[in-house]
């Protein structure tokens, strides 16, 4: 296993089953996160066979950064896995901190129309280390903390469950990379199985919903995933989270012209949001070469947001970001695979 991939319980759980204290398992968090030090003969608080045994039953191989693309406020990586696979990652720079968008997968299933991480199907779930790592490389690289995550970058997060879990978990460890869990959003395009398993994870992370349409033929025209779990069913689901956590949830909704955009569907998106504690955020689209669908105008992403205003909903436009740059996600990796 790889050591960037195993939570602080599970090395304490180790250093247990080789008959070690398992506050050894802090060291170890300290050198790897907080010290940043993956050079095991530094670890100087730690004896010389306890470090040979580490050395031999841990692999410390990171992903590598083989493209950068720097934007005004945005930052896009290319990283390159063991396998020869690809990901992306990517840093925004806001007023208030840096947050990085991060792969769960390498491609996705989910088949959304609209989407460029879709249309090269998934190859694999990413291990956690191989999400960890996202963020140390990012760190290491522009010299910065990283203050926010969001995992939506490529791939469907819930369907890696386990992997994305412990990733969290590492995350917002004091000892790991002590990311606040109030700072920390998974987006999901609607597996409702696991978003009710999701209820019950300990960590007060936040929760953002791929909506992208207000009505059930649009929305199985866009996303595949609404044809397993309806939006009714997927609406009753976030009732439920709600309720369960008492957390205010995201709804995605991508602006695409002339698809989902119309006064309809903002009246339509508006009724079937009415009293939820939701605030939706409307997406520009980022467009491809690969894919037919055109970002909205600005006129009309501003008619949609008063309508909802109006409605009562909250509602924000979300800010542009890596418009001179691989913006849309898979982008960067449809590139390469396709060189």
């Amino acid at each position: 296993m790889n050591i960037y991939g195993i939570t602080k319980e599970k090395l304490e759980e180790y250093f247990l089953s080789i008959h070690e204290k398992k506050f050894k398992a802090i060291q170890v968090f300290e050198w790897l996160y907080q010290k940043r030090m993956n050079e095991i003969d530094g670890w100087s608080n730690i004896k010389k066979e306890i470090q040979e045994k580490i050395r031999n039953d841990f692999s410390f191989i990171m992903p590598k950064i083989i493209k950068r693309e720097i934007d005004e406020l945005t930052e896009k990586y290319l990283i390159e896995l063991e396998d020869n696979e690809h990901i992306e990652a990517v840093l925004m720079h806001h007023d208030y901190g840096n947050s990085i968008c991060v792969s769960s997968q390498v491609g996705c299933n989910m088949g959304c129309a609209f989407c460029e991480s879709g249309r090269l199907k998934k190859v694999r779930n990413l291990e956690t280390h191989e999400m960890v790592c996202q963020i140390l490389l990012i760190e290491e690289i522009t010299k910065e903390r990283i203050s926010s995550v969001v995992v939506m970058g490529i791939g469907e997060p819930f369907d890696n469950y386990e992997h994305v879990m412990d990733f969290i978990k590492i995350i917002n460890d004091a000892k790991g990379i002590a990311i606040g869990a109030r700072h920390i959003t998974i987006s999901t395009s609607g597996l409702v199985p696991k978003i009710k398993e999701f209820m019950n994870f300990p960590l007060q992370i936040n929760l953002a919903i791929s909506l992208h349409a207000s009505n059930n033929e649009l929305r199985n025209q866009l996303m595949n995933v609404n044809k397993a779990y309806n939006l009714d069913e997927l609406l009753d689901t976030i009732r439920a989270y709600i309720l369960k956590t008492n957390r205010r949830v995201t709804i995605e909704y991508v602006m695409l012209n002339n698809v989902n955009d119309r006064e309809e569907n903002a009246l339509e998106l508006a009724k079937i949001l009415k009293g939820m504690n939701v605030y939706v955020n409307l997406i520009p689209y980022n467009e491809t070469n690969h894919l037919e669908f055109k970002k909205s105008t600005k006129n009309q992403i501003l008619k949609f947001y008063d309508i909802l205003k109006k409605n009562k909903i909250n509602v924000t436009i979300r800010k542009e970001f890596g418009s001179k740059i691989s913006a849309a996600c898979g982008q960067l990796r449809s590139k390469e695979v396709e060189r």
